[in-house]
């Protein structure tokens, strides 16, 4: 069966590796968080945190991630001398046994919903995007210069309901949400302890002012045939995380979207070394993927898996499902991966609130309870799926 991993925010989550090991989570999916954007792990940091988590009996079994700083994607000047370290961070990973990187290549945004407490029926809660209320962020609180063109006029006529409504507590709540609590701990472009996030966000945004989708697509294959040669010498699994959602959003090029961007990547860079992160949950949040064929077309180019599902609305709104629900059919991706790459490294996201998960202040989309519920889920998943292919043998 596939590995099962957690992700896990280093020795201040308050999810601790003693928890995960009760739980029977057997691989660590993290990072060195303390580590700014740019800056060399050293073999020495990198071999500490790994004792750690060995001394509690884990592994340390991806990592997720090893940014990639936005001077490389939108191609800086700096973009070079940055790459080499990047080359010999993932050299000295190598060096420790860890061999998995997952990373992403969109432009400052790294993941997008405007509800983190959205409620469920059952009384728990779940993450939410809203299209509307994404484009209120867009157009009346960041402003940007031609942002009504990305919207429908139905979207459009929603936005002009809420301008009269909304409380300055509403918009600093999307602000929150979109730009700060789900942003800060995964790559650190903002932080809760910034004053003014929605300038700072404004000026990344400038960053890629003329960045097309086919300059973006040439920024990455820059990058990837850049660090071929270290993937090659130390085995490092390369693993592009989906956009998430598979949207175009704020203006900004977004190329790891559907099956066309998958395919256009791997044949754009065909070392092996270059793989995918399947994330169900973000491929599942765009209408126009069909989630189990994708699994299928790319399982042996894929060296991660996130399991989690979505359920998308009519107005193309959507929610974090079951692990047992929604559109990406994780009991169907299992059967997939079993039969094609059985010894992935696999962790279950973005799981609801739960249990007083929502008093513990645990980063946006990681709770405890819920991705406990959602491992017990998937395991159970697995081990059906494993006796299925069992009694296939002996038939």
């Amino acid at each position: 069966m596939m590995e099962k991993t957690w992700r896990w925010f280093g020795r201040k989550d308050k999810i601790t590796l003693d928890m995960l090991r009760q739980i029977g989570v057997e691989g660590i999916v993290t990072a060195l968080h303390d580590v700014p954007n740019g800056e060399i792990w050293t073999l020495e940091k990198i071999l500490d945190l790994k004792q750690y988590i060995e001394s509690f009996g884990l592994r340390w079994s991806v990592v997720e991630s090893l940014p990639v700083c936005e001077s490389i994607k939108y191609g800086g000047p700096d973009r070079d001398e940055l790459i080499e370290k990047y080359k010999i961070s993932l050299a000295n990973l190598g060096r420790a046994g860890v061999h998995t990187i997952c990373y992403n290549f969109m432009p400052v945004l790294d993941w997008a919903r405007t509800d983190l407490t959205h409620p469920n029926p059952d009384g728990t809660s779940s993450l939410y995007f809203s299209h509307a209320e994404f484009a209120y962020f867009d157009c009346e609180i960041l402003k940007r210069s031609g942002a009504e063109q990305d919207y429908t006029p139905e979207t459009l006529a929603l936005v002009k309901e809420m301008k009269k409504k909304f409380t300055p507590e509403d918009e600093h709540r999307l602000v929150e949400n979109i730009i700060v609590k789900t942003q800060g701990f995964v790559n650190g472009n903002i932080t809760e302890d910034d004053e003014n996030p929605v300038a700072i966000f404004r000026s990344l945004l400038h960053l890629y002012d003329g960045i097309t989708p086919e300059k973006l697509r040439e920024n990455m294959k820059y990058f990837l045939e850049a660090i071929m040669p270290v993937c090659d010498e130390w085995d490092m699994r390369m693993c592009v995380h989906p956009d998430d959602p598979p949207l175009q959003i704020l203006g900004l090029p977004r190329i790891v979207t559907n099956d066309a961007d998958i395919d256009w990547l791997m044949n754009a860079v065909p070392n092996p070394h270059n793989g995918l992160t399947f994330c169900a949950g973000s491929l599942s949040a765009g209408l126009h993927n069909d989630v189990p064929a994708l699994a299928r077309k790319y399982a042996k180019r894929t060296w991660f898996v996130h399991l989690r599902s979505t359920n998308v609305f009519p107005n193309g709104d959507f929610k974090e499902a079951s692990h047992l629900a929604g559109r990406a059919d994780i009991i169907e991706l299992c059967r997939i991966f079993r039969s094609e790459n059985p010894t992935l490294p696999m962790r279950v996201d973005h799981a609801p609130l739960m249990l007083g998960d929502e008093r513990m202040g645990y980063n946006a989309g990681y709770s405890f309870h819920g991705r406990m519920l959602a491992l017990g889920q998937v395991e159970g998943v697995m081990a059906v799926v494993d006796r299925e292919f069992e009694e296939q043998l002996t038939k």
